[in-house]
């Protein structure tokens, strides 16, 4: 079993800045991939950001150029820094693990910006 604990988020005004971090723990393999995914009220979940452990990254289409993710393997941390932020990055943020075929979910941290 792998545990996630997020922190950061809240609230910030457009064009600012938050940054969030997720930090995994348990029985954790060396080759794996973690992210962050997005849930806007009336949405689909939507992809953030995936980095493996190679630092391999995949952005969303709508957060390209804005936000960056990073990793720590010996810590087993994900950090997000979101840049330039949108009213329509508002939504729950939830980090994501993936490794031995299972994936692994936060409990989700509201993002919202105000226009």
């Amino acid at each position: 079993q792998v545990q996630l604990v997020e922190s950061g988020g809240g609230l910030v005004q457009s064009g600012g800045s938050l940054r969030l971090s997720c930090k995994a723990s348990g029985s954790i393999l060396s080759i794996n991939t973690m992210g962050w995914y997005r849930r806007a009220p009336g949405k689909q979940r939507e992809l953030v950001v995936t980095i493996n452990n190679g630092g391999s990254t995949k952005y969303g289409d709508s957060v390209k150029g804005r936000f960056t993710a990073s990793r720590d393997n010996a810590k087993s941390t994900v950090d997000l820094q979101m840049d330039s932020l949108k009213p329509e990055d508002t939504a729950v943020y939830y980090c994501y693990f993936f490794h031995a075929m299972r994936e692994y979910w936060g409990q989700g941290t509201q993002v919202t910006v105000s226009s």
